[in-house]
Parts: C-alpha cells; sequence; structure tokens
C-alpha cells in the first residue's frame, strides 16, 4: 500500500471503531460453510440475515483460510498464525491430540483481548487446546437439545449482552452447523442416502425455528462437484443447514439490539473453511479455502462496501486486536506480549512466538481498497490423524501454486468425506468416472506439483505445472512459496532439501 493512500484509509479507521471507546467484538464463526449467500450472488439460497448485514458493513470476496480443517483453522483464527508454527497441526478432540504450543498464550486473540479490558465468552464448537492458551472467561452453555438449533443460542448470550458492567465484551459465537451431522436422510430417493449436515428428520422442525426446505432439482451445482442426483440431495440438506444458521445471525443481532448493545458492536462473519464436501474440505483448492467474510462495524460511513482486498484467517487476529486499541501495526504484534504458561519438565512449550503472521484489515473497512492484498498463503498438514499429507499453495490474483508433499502417496479422506453419498456414487462407477471435471483417480493420486491458471480455469482442472510455457511462472511461485513458508517458519520448507 502506497504511503499516500494509508492516512486516509487510517481515519475511516478511527472512525469506524471509535477513537475513544472499544467497541464490542463479536466473532460469528460457522463450520464448514462456503460463500454461497445472497450477498455472494446465490440466486436460490435465502441468507437474509448476511446479506443485511453486508449492505451495513463490508463485505470481503477474497477472503481465505489458510486451512480447511476445522482444529487446525480455529488455530488460526485465534492466533493469527499459521498452524505450522503454532503447532495445531490437526484435530484436537479424542485420540487425534493435536494441540497448540503453550507459548502461543503470549498472542492469542482471547488473552490478549482480556488483557485489553474485554469479558470474554464463547458458546458453541471450539475445537482447540490448551486452555491455557484459549482461555475465555465464560464458556456459555448448549443445552443438549439446541445444539443443532443455533437461533435458540441467542438466549444463552442475553446475559452477557445485558451486563451492566461497563467493560465491552467479546463473544465467540461458533456453531456446529452446516458440518456434516445428524446421519442420513432415510426417505430420500436412491440406494445412496444424503447426510443431514445437521438438520431434524424430512417434514420436522427444531422447536422455535422454522425450516426452509430446497429442491434439489433447482440447485446449482457447484464446477467442482459431480452434477448427480446424489450431489444435489446432499446440496439441498446443505443449503438448508446455511439458512438455519442465518436465522441464528438474525437472532443473535435482535439480542444485541433488544440489549442496546448493537451499535457499539464490531461484528465479523466468517467460516473456519469451506463447505464439507470432497474437492473442498481438507484439500488447498478454491472450493476448501475460499469461506464467507463480512464485517459489521460501528460507524460505518460507507454501508454496502464491496472490498476485493485478499485477506486470510491469519489477518483476524491482529485486526480485532486493532480494534481493542492492543496491536501494534508497525510490527503486527500485540502492544504488550503476555506470560505465557509454565510448562513441566521435558514438556515442549514450542518457539516463542511474538509477532502474527497476518495484519490489520481494519483501515480497509468502508474502502474498496485492495492495492498490497494481493497474495495468501495455506498451509495444511492433518486432518484426522491418519491423514497425513501435507500440502502448501500460494495464490496471488491470477495463478495458484500447490506443493503436495507426501506425493506420490494417494490422498487420504476424512471418514465423514469418504462416506458422503456424493462421493460413494463416483467412485463405485470407477476410478474414470467423473468428479467435477476431475476423475476419480486424478483426485486421489495426485502430482507433486500443481499450477493453475485461476482467471482462465476457476475449477483447477487443468494442471500447468508441466507446461513448457509455464516453467518461468512455475519457478516464481515456487520461490514465493519458499519465502512464505521461510517468513512463517514453516518447519517443513526442510521438503526441498532433502525430498
Amino acid at each position: 500500500m502506497k504511503p499516500s493512500s494509508l492516512f486516509p484509509l487510517l481515519a475511516v479507521a478511527l472512525t469506524l471503531v471509535g477513537a475513544a471507546k472499544q467497541p464490542n467484538i463479536v466473532l460469528f464463526v460457522t463450520d464448514d460453510q462456503s460463500p454461497i449467500a445472497g450477498c455472494y450472488g446465490s440466486p436460490i439460497i435465502q441468507t437474509p440475515h448476511l446479506d443485511q448485514m453486508a449492505k451495513e458493513g463490508t463485505i470481503f470476496r477474497e477472503a481465505y483460510a489458510t486451512t480447511a480443517s476445522c482444529s487446525a483453522s480455529r488455530s488460526v483464527i485465534l492466533t493469527g498464525l499459521h498452524n505450522h508454527l503454532n503447532g495445531q497441526y490437526g484435530h484436537a478432540h479424542a485420540y487425534h491430540k493435536f494441540e497448540t504450543f503453550k507459548n502461543a498464550a503470549a498472542i492469542s486473540l482471547p488473552r490478549q483481548l482480556a488483557a485489553a479490558g474485554y469479558r470474554t465468552a464463547h458458546i458453541g464448537k471450539l475445537h482447540v487446546t490448551p486452555e491455557s492458551v484459549y482461555h475465555f472467561d465464560q464458556h456459555l452453555p448448549v443445552p443438549k437439545a439446541q445444539g443443532h438449533n443455533t437461533p435458540a443460542w441467542a438466549e444463552q448470550c442475553a446475559p452477557l449482552f445485558e451486563d451492566p458492567s461497563e467493560k465491552p465484551f467479546f463473544l465467540c459465537f461458533w456453531t456446529y452447523d452446516p458440518h456434516r451431522g445428524n446421519g442420513e436422510e432415510p426417505t430420500a430417493p436412491g440406494k445412496l442416502k444424503p447426510n443431514r449436515f445437521g438438520n431434524p428428520p424430512a417434514g420436522k422442525s427444531y422447536p422455535g425455528t422454522e425450516e426452509v426446505i430446497y429442491d434439489p432439482s433447482k440447485l446449482p451445482v457447484p464446477s467442482f462437484l459431480p452434477d448427480t442426483p446424489e450431489c444435489r440431495a446432499e446440496l439441498a440438506q446443505y443449503y438448508q443447514s446455511v439458512t438455519r444458521t442465518d436465522k441464528a445471525l438474525g437472532a443473535l443481532i435482535d439480542a444485541l439490539k433488544k440489549a442496546g448493545k448493537y451499535d457499539n458492536t464490531l461484528i465479523v462473519f466468517t467460516a473456519d473453511h469451506g463447505m464439507a464436501f470432497p474437492g473442498a474440505k481438507t484439500t488447498v483448492y478454491e472450493a476448501g479455502l475460499h469461506v464467507p467474510f463480512v464485517v459489521r462495524a460501528p460507524g460505518n460511513k460507507n454501508p454496502g462496501t464491496i472490498c476485493d482486498a485478499m485477506i486470510s484467517h491469519i489477518d483476524i487476529t491482529p485486526s480485532l486486536l486493532d480494534a481493542a486499541g492492543g496491536l501494534d501495526a508497525d510490527k503486527s504484534a500485540p502492544k504488550q506480549l503476555l506470560p505465557t504458561p509454565k510448562v513441566g519438565k521435558g514438556e515442549n512449550a514450542g518457539p516463542k512466538m511474538t509477532h502474527y503472521h497476518g495484519r490489520s484489515w481494519l483501515p480497509l473497512l468502508g474502502t474498496a481498497e485492495s492495492e498490497g492484498w494481493d497474495e495468501v498463503g495455506s498451509s495444511h498438514t492433518f486432518h484426522e490423524i491418519q491423514m497425513y499429507y501435507p500440502m502448501r499453495a500460494i495464490r496471488d490474483r491470477r495463478y495458484k501454486l500447490i506443493w503436495n508433499i507426501a506425493a506420490p502417496l494417494p490422498y487420504p479422506f476424512a471418514s465423514d468425506l469418504w462416506a458422503a453419498s456424493t462421493w460413494q456414487a463416483q467412485y463405485q462407477k470407477g476410478p474414470d468416472a467423473k468428479y467435477g471435471k476431475r476423475s476419480v483417480q486424478s483426485y486421489i493420486q495426485r502430482p507433486s506439483f500443481e499450477l493453475y491458471d485461476l482467471e482462465n480455469d476457476p475449477a483447477e482442472s487443468t494442471n500447468l505445472a508441466d507446461s513448457p510455457e509455464h516453467a518461468e511462472q512455475l519457478e516464481m511461485m515456487k520461490k514465493r512459496l519458499k519465502a512464505m513458508q521461510k517468513r512463517t517458519k514453516d518447519p517443513w520448507i526442510l521438503k526441498w532439501r532433502y525430498e
């Protein structure tokens, strides 16, 4: 960004969040949601509350997760660090047992905001550990019967909003939907049944929440997916879950307004990564990393702004800390590092963590400014413990390079994606069956490098890595990828030397 353009943007940022008063902050994160919404141009799906938020705020059309895996991505959101540095290489729960290095506590978002004077609270799915890094003052309860009835969660948040404390609040409202869940829908036609994506059985609704049902035959099928009855049936369930999640956003906003806190609340809406379909989740393809991202800030003088700056999840923590007044923007670091937990003898607390990999997008709010925001990187290593398949990628406005570090090993599947009727319908037809614009076999067996011209091939179907005409572009992208790995202290940079 040129210095001449910086000062007007900073002035806008100060106006947006208020120079004197810290805003309340709500970080609304959904589980496995692609940017399929009215405000992102979807012609069918009903997302009126997100659409209204976009009209009042700033919509980022080029926002990306850094990894399409739940725990790993959430650790990035709350530390501002790629997971290859913070140590949350994969899932936190059960036998997967990955956890963030304790040294990340020095800069983690909930602890930094608490130090900045915030009351911190979380509701829903957290999926990262340890608690010493991700400490919240409160974990608001979700009654078991309301697990997927997300609009009802707003009732649990009301006491936080109505508290007479003069301290601002930071709330992570993290849903379980539209993740796959609640089993299959047995009434659907065909042998392979669609997953319900957290929806109630056909013909049912959760108490107080009216379901919106979609006709599978009328839904657009993304180019990375096969246009089959099985896929359409699952897309209909997915759309239903997304719309119910949007109702939760509406209920939360209503609760903020009722408590008189809406006007001074900064709201960020995003997802941990893209939709839970093979070809998206657990990949570094566009469908896995591209996420919705809408920000509504107090005092916005330019509502309805569309910003094409390329931002990613590493930018969330520094941005929200910036809004709270706790960021040294020049260093992209907290103004004050926090003490880290004591560790036992022989315990590995990880490397010292002093600054963020990302930077604050606060100056971009209410503007269409995107200069200097033209590249994002991604880093994936695990999902489930059985799924070691490290991938690194770098993307600019036109080209994207993917390095499949574990090639020629076959690409490993998450258990729920392997079982998905969308995948099984094609897999059972054999290796030459089409899956979107790929074959089943080419999806499973990937080359070391994939280079795509996203301007002419947004579906990432033609690998240019072996094209003589693109040899120079390939080498340039490799150099940029290595530079990103070096800058972010990626241990897997060693693979360039000995494999």
